[in-house]
């Protein structure tokens, strides 16, 4: 059973050579490699957190719409969590 998500997932981009697009191409291939579908991506640019959690100033907020099964997305949290480029990901079950 398919089911509409949100994902918000934030970047470290700190020190890294490689570039924000880059980075957002290599996650959604990691997407729909998992057997996620994407509707849209949304760059919302750096920026600073309130406070420094671990020592990190800010990072880069990317919102992604798909869908797919939730056992796919269970597969892609696991993924990203290994991505060290990858500083936080939350995500939300959009109501269809």
């Amino acid at each position: 059973m398919n089911r509409k998500y949100e994902a918000l997932i934030v970047l470290d981009t700190k020190g890294k050579e490689e570039t924000v697009d880059s980075l957002v191409s290599t996650i959604s291939k990691d997407m729909e490699k998992s057997g996620l579908k994407l509707e849209q991506i949304d760059n919302m640019g750096k920026r600073k957190f309130p406070f420094n959690p671990r020592h990190v100033e800010g990072g880069h907020f990317i919102n992604i719409q798909f869908n797919g099964e939730p056992a796919a997305l269970d597969s892609l949290r696991a993924k990203l969590k290994l991505n060290e480029n990858v500083y936080q990901q939350y995500y939300l079950k959009r109501s269809a």
